[in-house]
């Protein structure tokens, strides 16, 4: 098979579909699907009219996934807006669909960028976001998976530790991306919490409801970003937070602790705390140090130094900064912040302006955008 022949046509493919009526990300995604079949389907020889199998497989599987987009949004408007306590509803497709796509035969990262593009809805761009990876990257790891999986029966369910880990990304994605599959993501935990007694379940379950009980407050008129120590506590949604400390409590004395615990820990301290100020800053320090352990996840060293410089001082704070690398996404303003309450305000404005310019979102941007300004201000005799 003449792979440069699907490169040629590739551009031609997604303008005839664009012309139909898909938007071009949608397009992509389903010409990246055609391409996929033609190489399984096209070792035997070339159809008479390649241009014209793409776009007909294309177009299909566009649809294809059009219906299954409109589909999972209907089920979320069957789910209230907060979602309600106690066990969940019966198993539906959706859990199920989880676990199929989570295979023995793909690996736990391949399993979890397929879910989440396959039965997750999210787009290749936000899957690589969530991954810190580039975009292409990660259709190139979504193009493996479905080969891998296009000749092998869906009989043999993945585990649970691969759906929790694309739960908990759903659940990310849902709370800062363009689509809300919050309510989704936990309904579904619910659902995965009443079927096994697994610790790491019902951490996830905590963490989810702990951080779901501040949603009101994180953002202002017009979605403006609110940080958490100008969060209005008493919006906080208490019986999600009882309820998430609870399960929490329940999980933790099983003594198998799992990063999902440690992260609903942090969490419930979070919650529990009067103002930033009152926070029990050097206890969430002792669990970031265990989630490092558990993790080894530069993200999870970054928020750490955040937490050290709460506990110890800005300064403790920076030392603990310089073993994140200055690659990772929010780093410029986490550093920003520490230099600040360090008195380094030149520093600290400049660099606030360079974390707004990378920016993956909107009022991210916009909120960094005004605390650059803001220290700017400082900085006027």
């Amino acid at each position: 098979m003449d792979e440069s022949l699907l490169r040629t046509l590739t551009p031609t493919v997604i303008g005839v579909l664009v012309r139909r009526g898909a938007d071009f990300a949608s397009a992509e995604d389903a010409v990246q699907d055609a391409l996929v079949e033609a190489v399984r389907v096209w070792q035997d020889g070339l159809p008479r009219d390649p241009k014209g199998w793409l776009v007909t497989v294309a177009w299909r599987k566009f649809l294809d996934a059009a219906r299954a987009d409109t589909s999972r949004r209907h089920r979320e408007t069957r789910v209230e807006a907060e979602p309600a306590p106690g066990p969940g509803e019966a198993v539906d497709d959706t859990l199920r669909l989880y676990f199929l796509c989570a295979h023995p035969s793909l690996t736990p990262a391949s399993a979890v960028a397929l879910t989440l593009r396959a039965v997750g809805g999210l787009t290749t761009r936000q899957i690589a976001q969530a991954y810190l990876v580039p975009e292409a990257t990660m259709a190139q790891r979504i193009s493996r998976a479905k080969r891998t999986v296009s000749s092998v029966r869906f009989n043999q369910p993945g585990d649970v530790a691969t759906v929790l880990r694309v739960l908990y990304l759903v659940f990310n994605e849902g709370h800062g991306g363009d689509v809300d599959l919050v309510a989704e993501a936990i309904r579904l935990t619910r659902q995965l919490f009443a079927l096994t007694d697994e610790p790491e379940v019902a951490g996830l379950l905590a963490l989810m409801l702990l951080h779901h009980a501040r949603r009101a407050s994180r953002t202002g008129p017009g979605g403006r970003l609110v940080p958490l120590a100008e969060q209005d506590r008493s919006r906080w949604d208490t019986r999600l937070i009882a309820e998430g400390v609870t399960i929490l409590q329940t999980a933790l004395a099983r003594d198998r602790l799992g990063e999902y615990q440690a992260q609903a820990a942090i969490a419930a301290l979070h919650a529990d705390a009067p103002s930033t100020s009152e926070t029990d800053w050097v206890q969430i320090v002792e669990w970031y140090d265990e989630l490092l352990l558990l993790t080894g996840s530069p993200v999870v060293r970054l928020n750490r130094a955040v937490a050290v410089g709460e506990a110890d001082g800005p300064r403790a704070g920076l030392a603990a900064l310089a073993e994140v690398s200055p690659d990772l996404p929010r780093y410029a303003a986490v550093r920003a912040y520490l230099l600040e309450r360090a008195g380094d305000l030149a520093q600290a404005a400049e660099l606030y302006g360079e974390a707004a310019r990378a920016a993956t979102s909107l009022p991210e941007r916009d909120h960094l955008t005004r605390e650059a300004a803001r220290v700017r201000q400082l900085l006027q005799p």
